[in-house]
């Protein structure tokens, strides 16, 4: 695994096992504690290698705990990792960006889709790959993927064993945007910088607004958004905002 620093913003890239088998006992720990190291920061790009963005689990491995009768105890274990790190992604003031530079299947699709946007190469692919190994879907991806595609486009992906290329995702709104693979990285790190150039508050309050909005009732929500704006009106970022618009300059919010 690589994590470099590029203009304020962390990428992590997923190298070697960590992309190939992401989501096994080795791998899971290393990607959870790479990425809760820097949440917080302004933004996180994390991308993969070669072929894969993250393929999902160790096959082999699944297939010695069934021999040894401990596969529950490694999908627990597995879930464990996955599950809070994906809350804590959506959850978080830090922007996250999925550079999509291959195949991302399974708790890999789960990954991608928890972050804020994904921009793809045109090598990006995009698996369940549940189905085909007796198993149900988890990582978050049957509730994040009919959000961006809506549930019947969802249901046929996984109940067929879809895989999406990049032109498919685009065009369902499984992803946001396709560049050129030599740019993948840079223009995933400019988007990084325009979605995290807001203040903290600002950046948290509406990742938690957006995550909670197909739960509330309309006039619940309405008390939830005037909850957060009012907090929002004690913040020093709302002063500087409002000089800043005042004055005809740039806000500076310092978010880091």
């Amino acid at each position: 695994m690589n994590i470099s620093h590029r203009e304020g913003v962390v990428v992590i890239q997923l190298t070697g096992g960590s992309a190939t088998q992401s989501f096994s006992r080795e791998f899971l720990p290393k990607i959870r504690d790479a990425i809760l190291d820097h949440i917080g920061c302004k933004a996180i790009v994390i991308t993969g290698e070669g072929k894969f963005f993250s393929a999902g689990a160790d096959i082999l491995a699944f297939q010695k705990s069934i021999e040894d009768g401990d596969s529950v105890e490694l999908i627990r274990e597995l879930t464990g990792i996955l599950h809070p790190l994906l809350l804590k992604m959506r959850t978080s003031e830090t922007i996250f960006v999925a550079a999509l530079n291959g195949a991302s299947a399974g708790g890999g699709l789960g990954l991608a889709l928890a972050c804020d946007v994904r921009i793809a190469s045109n090598n990006a692919k995009m698996a369940a790959s549940y189905s085909g190994i007796g198993l149900s879907p988890d990582g978050g991806t049957t509730w994040l993927l009919p959000r961006l595609v809506g549930e019947q486009s969802a249901r046929c992906f996984f109940l067929e064993n879809q895989v999406w290329n990049a032109e498919e995702a685009l065009t369902k709104g499984a992803i946001d945007q396709i560049v050129p693979e030599e740019v993948l990285i840079d223009k995933s790190v400019l988007i990084a910088q325009k979605w995290s150039q807001w203040s903290k508050h600002t950046k948290e309050a509406t990742k938690h607004l957006l995550l909670t909005q197909n739960v509330n009732d309309f006039e619940t929500h309405l008390k939830h958004e005037r909850t957060l704006i009012e907090a929002a009106g004690l913040t020093s970022e709302f002063a500087e905002g409002v000089d800043a618009f005042i004055n005809k300059r740039n806000p500076n919010f310092n978010s880091d």
